[in-house]
């Protein structure tokens, strides 16, 4: 049995509250007896209940990084006028995950969960727990996005506005290989033992593998050939990887990784239509503002252009920086205001 995981702490994550929402089903089958969800909340939801914005979260990151990078007074997502829930997706680790699940689905025995399992359960949250019949707007990144997208098709009346941040309504051929390979570093390392690890320190050199991937796909070659890591104190292009990315995935937990990354491959807003994409991005009634990064390496601006012309009301906005897809740490100054005007443009509407 791998030893407790300290990385998912309220010490490190924030005083997130563990909301439960009892047996809960999920698309393939299994069952996780009390689902809890690591949620945040700031701000104060008016009496109309009308002033409400979701964020949901992405592979790797927690509902911190949005508090940290993108929420603020001033800022588009500013808690003096909205009531912000921030909501960890299932199997991130601060949710119910394969890290601390009780028995029988704990660490390896975790089910498999979907996108549609998250939405579903943000549902669940947002109408049973806060009571909000509709929110003002639903935002997220990456898996986020998948996310947001999954919430406009499935749940139509429930949202005004909508902006999803560098991810697909529907993820492409090229994206589940580079997913699965990330899959691979992990499952393959002779300590892995099927999700068995003794410890995570046994999975380390793993994780850090996994960590270079990321150097490889989550950034641009024009952030290493501008050496705009130099702005986070590295002196050069191997330091950054080894200090930065490298390290960043050494402390996170392989089973839930895994969990995660199986359902970023399948994100797919058509299993609401029979598989018919065309279908249900029709369903859409938001307004929707489609935000892809312009050096985004595997969720590609083309791709996203391509559904965004598929959604009813809807506007494309992409988001310039070199940092890539993993720009949304918020390492750039420009791409967190670009993103800023464009949801400050979106929530005037």
């Amino acid at each position: 049995m791998s030893k407790e995981n300290n990385y998912y702490t309220k010490e490190n994550h924030g005083n997130y509250e563990l909301i439960s929402l009892g047996e809960f089903k999920l698309a393939e089958g299994g069952v996780i007896p009390n689902l809890e969800l690591a949620v945040k909340t700031q701000g104060i939801l008016n009496e109309a209940k009308d002033n409400a914005i979701l964020i949901p979260t992405w592979y790797s990151g927690t509902t911190k990084i949005w508090e940290d990078q993108y929420i603020g007074e001033g800022r588009a997502l500013d808690p003096s006028k909205y009531f912000i829930i921030l909501v960890n997706q299932i199997g991130n680790g601060l949710s119910t995950s394969a890290n601390n699940a009780p028995e029988p689905i704990s660490k390896a025995n975790f089910p498999k969960v979907r996108i549609e399992d998250d939405v579903k359960a943000q549902f669940k949250l947002v109408t049973e727990h806060f009571g909000i019949d509709q929110l003002e707007l639903i935002v997220g990144g990456s898996m986020g996005a998948q996310q947001t997208y999954e919430w406009i098709v499935r749940y139509p009346d429930s949202m005004r506005k909508a902006a999803p941040i560098a991810g697909y309504a529907k993820n492409s051929e090229h994206d589940f290989v580079f997913t699965q390979t990330l899959m691979d570093t992990l499952s393959f390392d002779p300590n892995f033992k099927d999700g068995n690890y003794d410890s995570q320190e046994s999975m380390v050199d793993a994780l850090k593998r996994q960590g270079n991937l990321w150097n490889v796909m989550g950034y641009s070659p024009e952030m290493f050939r501008q050496e705009a890591y130099k702005t986070l104190g590295f002196e050069d292009g191997n330091a950054f990887a080894k200090g930065f990315t490298e390290e960043y995935f050494a402390v996170l937990d392989p089973n839930v990784l895994q969990t995660c990354a199986w359902k970023w491959q399948r994100g797919d807003v058509s299993r609401n239509t029979n598989g018919d994409l065309k279908a249900a991005l029709g369903r859409v009634k938001a307004k929707v503002y489609v935000m892809p990064i312009d050096y985004d390496m595997f969720f590609i601006e083309a791709d996203c252009k391509l559904e965004q012309e598929l959604i009813p009301n809807s506007e494309f906005r992409p988001v310039k920086t070199i940092w890539g897809h993993l720009g949304l740490f918020g390492m750039d100054k420009s791409y967190l205001d670009q993103v800023d005007d464009h949801l400050k443009e979106l929530l005037s509407l």
